[in-house]
Order: structure tokens, then C-alpha cells, then sequence
């Protein structure tokens, strides 16, 4: 079973979080923070990862270190489900359109973190939630996951859709990067037989 759980405590959070990358996008999410657990929603549901994530955080001051910690935690996960990455595709992406949004992303499970962030989210807040934390959740889940993320919106006027093309988009491409590549199940998908 390719399965984790981390859990993650500082003075600011108290994170746990589940994946089984075999699952069936089964979600259950309670972060405090209604458009992010929405979002999360997206990203188990697309890339068919059951995920229970809750996290405590100090929610008085401001959103930013729940939002973080759980994108440090979740990636942390990932990363310990993959284990040695024998048998994984390890690359995908996805073009993927939400009315106006247009979103492109493609990553690798390389164990190199990177991101690459195009995504002008034109208003500051969707509802109470501040835009620029969606750019916070993917860089400490590519640094912590190990994963080198390029994500692009091509098009789209409503951060709402934006925003949640792009957690699609990375849950689409995720899914197929984590699926067991049939025709090499035994082999680590690398030249350097590590990843």
C-alpha cells in the first residue's frame, strides 16, 4: 500500500494528514478555511489520492501559516507514500479549462523541487481568502513533496476559476505521474536508478 500519514506541530499549527495514492479521490478536509478545504476537495477528487487532511492553525491572526504548513505537510506525505518512486510514470500535465480559466501544468516527481509560477490571480481575496496564499500552498508542496511544478494560467478573468483550474490542473497531472507505468513496474524511472 502506498500510503502515509505525517503529522506536523509548531506554534502557530497543528497539521495531520492522510494519502493513499491507490485510492479513489475519497477527501475529508477540515482546515478551518472554507474555499481552501473546497480546493483541497478538487485536488483529492482529480488526482484520485484519498486524503483526510486537519489542521489547527492560527486562523485569529491570518490564513498563512495553516495554508503553508498544510502544503509542507501534505507534500511531506506524498513524498513518503512515493518511497523509492519504483514503477511510477513520475512526469504529467495537464490542459485543463474552467469557463473562462485556462490553466497548464506539468510536473515531475524528480525529488528536485522547483516551481515555476505564471497564475495572475486578478483580485486580492475569493471571499475572505487571500489569493496570494494559492501560490504559497504549491511552493511548500513542490519543496517538501520534491516535485518540479510548472504551472501556467493561459486565460481567465475570475480568480475563482483560476484558482481552482489550477488545483485541478495539478491534480490531473499528479495522478498520472503517481500511477504504476505497466511496462516498467519494476524499475525506477531514472538513468541514474535513483530518484
Amino acid at each position: 500500500m502506498r500510503t502515509a500519514k505525517i503529522t506536523r506541530k509548531t506554534a502557530e499549527t497543528e497539521i495531520s494528514v492522510e494519502v493513499n495514492l491507490d485510492g479513489s479521490g475519497m477527501y475529508d478536509m477540515q482546515t478551518g478555511i472554507g474555499f481552501f478545504d473546497h480546493m483541497l476537495d478538487q485536488l483529492a477528487r482529480h488526482s484520485l489520492i484519498d486524503m483526510t487532511i486537519r489542521a489547527k492553525g492560527d486562523l485569529h491572526i491570518d490564513d498563512h501559516h495553516t495554508v503553508e504548513d498544510t502544503g509542507i505537510a501534505l507534500g511531506q506525505a506524498l513524498a513518503q507514500a512515493l518511497g523509492d518512486k519504483k514503477g511510477i510514470r513520475r512526469y504529467g500535465a495537464c490542459l485543463l479549462p474552467m469557463d473562462d480559466a485556462l490553466v497548464r501544468c506539468a510536473l515531475d516527481l524528480s525529488a528536485r523541487p522547483f516551481l515555476v509560477w505564471n497564475v495572475d490571480l486578478p483580485t486580492a481575496k475569493i471571499g475572505t481568502f487571500d489569493t496570494e496564499l494559492v501560490r504559497e500552498f504549491f511552493q511548500a508542496l513542490s519543496t517538501h513533496g520534491g516535485i518540479t511544478l510548472h504551472v501556467d494560467a493561459l486565460h481567465g478573468f475570475n480568480s475563482h476559476h483560476i484558482a481552482e483550474a489550477v488545483f485541478k490542473s495539478v491534480a490531473r497531472a499528479l495522478r498520472e505521474a503517481v500511477e504504476t507505468d505497466p511496462r516498467k513496474a519494476d524499475a525506477i524511472p531514472s538513468t541514474k536508478g535513483a530518484l
